[in-house]
């Protein structure tokens, strides 16, 4: 992501944040997100520091926890009953937003945004048919995230390769007992590990990119299964059913108390998460970026990257213009910045990034991250994903046949075929 800190960039954000300063209208909008806690709290706060900017207008907050969220949505998209603005994962606008026509075209308000704040390609990647749908609030991608002391104290060092990660399982549980786990994830974090594997291997993400199919072919199928497999089996990675006796399959690494205490020293995740894993660790334990593992010679980094947000405008918005300044106050105004930092991860707007590191807003770690992340994203290493891979139903299809092959009720290659020909026929129904 090229950092463009230009006087031209940021005297057209000075214009139109001066215009944002006083609304001709009083207005109520929604606003709907996702998120925990700190974000919540963030964002009233930046609410309320716009609406201090225009009396008159007001801001309500619709917010919730991610489960439950896209159902809810759906549903008010269906009745037209959404929200003005919402906050949506990127992928959402395949479902959404087929066309482009599912959202309120943001070009028809440039005037009140300060696009030159984004990078086309950023821009690019809230566009569908030429319509602005939305805009990120930040770049995401998976990363490995290592426990330092955890490592230290079994007298290993954090793996570097992929061969070091599969043999690491047993000679970590050797120095911590049979409930110790070189990394940990929910089932989704282990289906993308596998997948960053197979990537580099042979070339192929799961779901082409370019058209509603099955990229792999049914050796690299096959291969994505066996190396699911190969890091549950070699003791590597935190076995299903194991984790859902601990309190359900799909309960956060942040809380796992073997997470706290180091008994679990890894996880492949978003850096956007960081500051929730390291939240609960114990004074005891040291988190780090790990290299990012790549098979020798491989073209692509199989980093799974993408926006991590976007907010976008009802196309049924009485005040589309107000949600638009709205939208430009939450992503490139300073103040917003400075009440906002990384609960939305590192901003993608220029201005906003800027504040934050001249202020030493961003926490070392998450600096790390974000240069690891835009070291193989500024070298054309990471391919954006198939939307459709983040499809519901996608998701739901994949993860049933992971948990099958996870409790033993479904063979290797009963797997793989299942991969294979119903996602090739999901996938064409999605399309």
């Amino acid at each position: 992501m090229q950092r463009r800190f230009c006087l031209k960039s940021a005297a057209a954000a000075a214009l139109v944040l001066a215009g944002s300063s006083a609304l001709a209208q009083e207005a109520t909008l929604r606003f709907s997100w996702w998120g925990g806690g700190e974000r919540h709290e963030t964002t009233l706060k930046a609410i309320a520091a716009f609406e201090a900017r225009n009396p008159g207008v007001k801001i309500k907050g619709e917010y919730m926890g991610f489960n439950g969220y896209q159902e809810r949505l759906t549903t008010q998209i269906a009745g037209g009953q959404e929200p003005d603005i919402m906050q949506i994962n990127w992928a959402w606008l395949a479902t959404y937003s087929k066309t482009g026509e599912g959202f309120y075209d943001l070009n028809q308000s440039r005037q009140h945004l300060a696009l030159k704040e984004f990078s086309e390609e950023e821009l690019r990647m809230g566009t569908v048919a030429g319509k602005l749908n939305g805009l990120p609030t930040s770049y995401t991608a998976r990363l490995f995230v290592w426990n330092r002391a955890a490592f230290d104290r079994a007298g290993m060092k954090p793996p570097a390769t992929w061969d070091e990660l599969f043999a690491a399982g047993k000679a970590f549980q050797a120095k911590n007992g049979d409930k110790a786990y070189v990394i940990d994830g929910e089932l989704y974090d282990m289906i993308l590990l596998s997948q960053t594997y197979i990537h580099q291997k042979h070339g192929t993400p799961y779901v082409d990119p370019a058209a509603p199919k099955v990229a792999m072919s049914p050796q690299a199928v096959l291969e994505w299964v066996q190396t699911y497999k190969k890091l549950v089996d070699g003791k590597t990675a935190t076995p299903l059913p194991y984790r859902a006796s601990l309190g359900g399959a799909e309960k956060p690494t942040e809380q796992q108390p073997d997470w706290v205490t180091g008994t679990w020293a890894g996880n492949y995740t978003w850096d956007s998460v960081l500051r929730l894993r390291a939240s609960t660790l114990n004074k005891e334990q040291k988190l780090d970026i790990g290299d990012f593992l790549t098979v020798p010679g491989a073209k692509n980094s199989g980093m799974f990257g993408r926006p991590s947000l976007l907010f976008v405008v009802s196309k049924r918005s009485k005040h589309a213009e107000v949600a638009a300044r709205f939208l430009n106050f939450m992503l490139t105004d300073p103040e917003a910045a400075r009440i906002l930092g990384v609960t939305r991860g590192v901003p993608a707007a220029d201005s906003q990034y800027k504040v934050l590191v001249d202020e030493k807003r961003i926490d070392p770690l998450e600096q790390k991250a974000f240069s690891q992340i835009k070291a193989a994203k500024d070298a054309g290493r990471i391919t954006l994903p198939s939307p459709l891979f983040e499809s519901p139903r996608m998701q739901k299809f994949m993860r049933e046949v992971f948990e099958q092959l996870a409790y033993g009720k479904i063979t290797e290659q009963q797997a793989a075929t299942r991969l294979l020909d119903e996602g090739n026929a999901l996938l064409s129904r999605l399309k």
